[in-house]
């Protein structure tokens, strides 16, 4: 990065390169402790960098910041010594994933898979297979072998282990003076079981060169469309928006029939690629019998958040004859605001009646349609 500064403190959309590494991680509510090294005098800014983003200052772990050594392995040492010298005995963590904080771009996802393959396997790492032909060199710069690219692995962080052997493994290290480029590299040489690759994720780069940060501005943007029906009968609630509505007749429905919700949910796992409603909640499974749809757009909305995405976003539409929806919209923006995290202002409804043409019409049955725009977040 040359004379700009140091890349962790950098501002990204949602908080700084550093707050949106960190994030990825709080949010899986997996983590007791957070030890953040840092270089020597950049205390208060290290601080000010983690805490950019709001939601970290919600975290209900330790955070612990220690100053950092003269190389990313001392550094990473000093992290793990400063975890078990503030965990009690009976609380020290089972394992520890070691992350570069300038990664800002990692998902909850693939840090939920590095724990469960640490967790199985004893030490985990992501990585992709390069994309260009890979060669050995020379001092010379003459090549010297070639090397096949599907046995090799290009990997990033986090990287997963156990925590009591990897901290021994940094101390054995250091006391055999010996120098890695990584935490795989020291497991590796003392341990008897190899770490485990899984799949990386090619938008988990790693901010090395201006451009990078500039691309963080151009994420990626998608559009998805829901749509539902639900016949209108006596002896049902009336229930939109997870609003319950006033009215002589509900929604027929194998859960509590929310067409809205239902259409909301649909648009939001049809921009993400993850799924549909039926997929996820189908209506064969006696689990979902009568379920409240606010749950099951709640559970499918944090599948979606947790990829990497966050509402830009929602506009939907209501077609029933009657009753009047107008009285109640204010409350039923607010209900799926607070369901799906954002302002009131990123989500509207409309409503229209069919002028008694159809079912619709006659007052048989409400449709929902609901459009939104999810963007790819950087933290």
């Amino acid at each position: 990065m040359g004379r700009l500064g140091k890349k962790e403190f950098f501002p990204l959309e949602s908080g700084t390169v550093l707050s949106c590494a960190a994030a990825a991680f709080l949010k899986t509510n997996f983590f007791s402790t957070v030890a953040v090294a840092h270089p020597a005098g950049e205390l208060a800014a290290t601080k000010k960098a983690f805490f950019a983003n709001a939601d970290n200052a919600d975290f209900s772990g330790k955070v612990i910041f220690v100053q950092g050594g003269n190389s990313r392995q001392e550094s990473v040492l000093f992290a793990l010594r400063s975890i078990k010298k503030n965990c009690k005995k009976n609380e020290m963590p089972q394992e520890v994933l070691i992350h570069d904080g300038a990664r800002p771009f990692v998902s909850s996802d693939l840090v939920r898979k590095t724990l469960a393959a640490a967790r199985k396997f004893g030490a985990a790492v992501p990585a992709l297979e390069p994309v260009e032909t890979q060669k050995e060199i020379d001092s010379k710069k003459k090549i010297v072998r070639h090397l096949r690219r599907k046995n090799l692995a290009a990997v990033q962080t986090p990287q997963g282990f156990n925590f009591e052997k990897i901290l021994e493994f940094h101390e054995r290290a250091k006391k055999d003076s010996l120098e890695c480029t990584d935490d795989t590299e020291i497991w590796d040489t003392y341990a008897e079981e190899k770490t485990r690759v899984i799949l990386g994720e090619s938008a988990n780069v790693k901010i090395t060169y201006p451009k990078d940060i500039m691309k963080s501005s151009e994420t990626e943007s998608r559009i998805g469309l829901g749509y539902d029906v639900h016949r209108l009968v006596e002896g049902r609630s009336l229930i939109l928006g997870g609003v319950k509505i006033p009215f002589e007749k509900g929604e027929l429905g194998h859960s509590d029939g929310d067409a809205l919700l239902h259409a909301i949910t649909d648009a939001i796992l049809g921009a993400s690629a993850l799924g549909d409603i039926g997929s996820y909640f189908p209506d064969t499974d006696e689990k979902w019998r009568d379920a409240d749809s606010k749950k099951l757009l709640s559970f499918a909305w944090n599948n979606v958040r947790n990829s990497g995405w966050r509402l830009v976003n929602l506009d939907c539409v209501i077609k029933m004859q009657k009753p009047k929806f107008i009285p109640h919209r204010e409350k039923v923006r607010n209900t799926i605001a607070k369901i799906l995290g954002v302002p009131k202002e990123n989500v509207f409804v409309k409503a229209k009646t069919a002028e008694g043409l159809g079912d619709v019409g006659r007052g048989d049955a409400v449709e929902c349609q609901a459009i939104c725009l999810l963007k790819r977040s950087v933290c």
